[in-house]
């Protein structure tokens, strides 16, 4: 994805993983991260920008980047 999604995309995504929402994690582009495929976790929030912060059972809080990132409702 090139640039920042609009306000209306964020609010798309704010409408499909409300907090509490629970999520797996498909892929990370992020080569620092320790979080693997199949990781699951609870959205806490979404950002202006879209990212969509989870609470991962692992006990990590990364972000998910909307467009470069995938997670899949469980």
């Amino acid at each position: 994805m090139k640039g920042f999604p609009n306000r209306e995309l964020v609010g798309s995504i704010r409408k499909r993983y409300p907090v509490g929402t629970r999520v797996r994690l498909v892929s990370m582009s992020d080569p620092y991260t320790k979080l693997e495929s199949g990781e699951l976790g609870n959205v806490s929030c979404i950002d202006d920008i879209g990212t969509i912060f989870v609470n991962w059972d692992c006990g990590s809080s990364l972000g998910v980047v909307y467009g470069v990132d995938s997670i899949s409702i469980v």
